[in-house]
């Protein structure tokens, strides 16, 4: 049983959604080789994975691995976040927009 289980395909790519409930969307780049010009060619497919739990988030890198249909597209299951994307948001508070806009109006 753990010879065939080891034999599944395991991809890493970039959540690029997570609007589903238990549910992510993987974009999987990979390069190859261009078989007349020879020059490295990037090309991208988006796999839906099976998310328990809703612990991965957009932007984060995770490896998902080959499982059994769970859906009419989800074929994949996330096996672990390779690295975490910091969820804070960068906003910047009104007043300190506003001092920077008198100090600039002051200078003229």
């Amino acid at each position: 049983m753990t010879e065939t289980r080891n034999r599944r395909r395991v991809l890493q790519g970039i959540v690029v959604s997570d609007q589903m409930k238990d549910t992510i969307s993987v974009r999987v780049e990979r390069r190859y080789k261009h078989r007349l010009y020879g020059k490295f060619v990037r090309a991208h497919k988006k796999y839906l994975a099976h998310d328990e739990g809703n612990t991965a988030n957009v932007g984060d890198v995770v490896q998902i691995m080959e499982c059994r249909p769970m859906s009419k597209r989800k074929r994949y299951r996330l096996t672990q976040v390779v690295e975490a994307v910091d969820q804070t948001p960068n906003v910047v508070a009104p007043e300190t927009v506003m001092e920077g806009a008198v100090e600039q109006g002051g200078e003229s």
